[in-house]
């Protein structure tokens, strides 16, 4: 029995360099997933390790495709790549407290207009590190519409930077589709799916069962507000609120306290804004930007608040941001 076990002991049914278990490069798609299960979505640079931010990484072969395609002059040029500049908030802009902005969504979602709508439709960037390629990712536009009979189409386009605040996708008659430059990443139909846990399920329009919800798509409590913020993210990236729903995140976003009323501001796509943030302590700044009339949310953008050497990126650098529109 002995040597037997000794065999068995030498055997290696799976060696690291055997092809099916390569360490071949992930796409968008696995590394989202990969961050969901190591650490709730969160992104921070640990030590001894490389920074990847992995919300929404667009694959290295997809940026080393699109560098030949988006540049700026000609062949010689700067590849047009590099990172967008941090939102600014306008000056002697006045800051609207939150809860104030939570009363005024509260009045508008009286009408109950617009209503909640499965999908989502997003502009987004986030700052990626690969051993081969610069450390940028192009910025990304994602729509994803839902059928009647649980089908759902999604549409990823990598998107000209020069452009950062340009949608180039419109559903107007129900279906994705292009109306401006963009280089197709993706376009795929999946087949009918239901599921009845968060954030696939229909999210509710009340604050209280609101935070058990976000609780519950980010498996476990919300006890922080960048945890918040990451569960709120998730939501919209597979939901385009309503306005009942639009009220009951800004009161559970009021009710966390941790926000900073900031200022107004222009976002990413040209809309009016404004701006609440959190500075969590590890060097990197939550800005929240909310719709002023609504209290909808608008979009999210985090940024690095002091130098890190080690990973090449300066405080003022934009670390991610999503942009969220109907």
């Amino acid at each position: 029995m002995t040597d037997e076990l000794d065999v068995l002991r030498r055997a290696n049914p799976v060696p690291g360099d055997g092809p099916a278990f390569g360490d071949g490069p992930l796409d968008h798609r696995a590394e989202l997933r990969l961050g969901r299960l190591l650490d709730g979505r969160r992104t921070r640079p640990r030590p001894g390790g490389r920074l990847r931010p992995v919300w929404v990484l667009t694959a290295v072969a997809a940026v080393a495709a699109l560098t030949s395609v988006l540049l700026l002059g000609g062949p010689a040029a700067t590849p047009a790549i590099a990172a967008p500049r941090p939102l600014a908030v306008l000056a002697d802009s006045a800051p609207v407290p939150l809860e104030r902005l939570a009363e005024r969504a509260a009045t508008a979602a009286s009408e109950g207009s617009p209503a909640l709508r499965k999908g989502t439709h997003v502009r987004s960037w986030s700052l990626g590190m690969s051993d081969t390629e610069p450390p940028v990712t192009l910025p990304e536009e994602r729509m994803v519409r839902w059928t009647a009979d649980g089908r759902h189409t999604e549409l990823v386009v990598a998107t000209d930077p020069r452009q950062h605040g340009r949608p180039v996708l419109s559903d107007e008659d129900g279906t994705p589709r292009l109306v401006d430059d963009g280089q197709v990443i993706s376009r795929v139909t999946f087949p009918p799916s239901w599921s009845d846990a968060p954030p696939a399920a229909r999210p509710p329009h009340d604050t209280g069962r609101l935070r058990a919800y976000l609780a519950e798509t980010v498996h476990g409590d919300i006890r922080t507000t960048p945890e918040l913020l990451d569960a709120m993210a998730q939501l919209l990236d597979n939901w385009t609120l309503g306005a009942r729903e639009s009220a009951a995140l800004a009161g559970l976003l009021a009710d966390s306290g941790g926000l900073r009323s900031a200022g107004a501001l222009t976002d990413r796509v040209g809309r009016p804004g404004q701006a609440y943030v959190y500075d969590d302590g590890s060097g990197v700044r939550h800005m929240l930007i909310l719709d002023p009339s609504t209290g909808a949310v608008l979009g999210l953008e985090e940024t690095f608040t002091a130098d890190r050497p080690e990973y090449g990126v300066r405080a003022g650098d934009v670390m991610q941001y999503r942009a969220w529109m109907r």
